[in-house]
């Protein structure tokens, strides 16, 4: 029998951000209670800014099965409906 193990070692950057000694802190009683590092949390935020989601993925699968759903609705039945609602 024959095994084979490789490991890939990734070149990761190195990144120095000047932080407010409370945000820091906070930031690391944050990480230990999801369990994740410092790190990780910086590196999704700024993923998450520099590539934002599009529309479709940020709405919720609820959203997306009714969007549209009322183009066809009668608007001034709506109106009327809302009125007598909030009287």
């Amino acid at each position: 029998m024959y095994v084979f193990f490789s490991r890939y070692y990734t070149y990761m950057p190195k990144l120095t951000l000047g932080v407010d000694d409370r945000v820091v802190s906070s930031a690391k009683r944050y990480a230990k209670q999801c369990g994740i590092s410092v790190s990780k949390m910086a590196e999704a935020y700024l993923a998450a800014v520099a590539n934002p989601a599009s529309p479709e993925t940020r709405d919720t699968p609820i959203l997306r099965s009714v969007r549209g759903s009322l183009r066809r609705a009668d608007l001034e039945e709506y109106r009327k409906h809302l009125t007598i609602k909030y009287r």
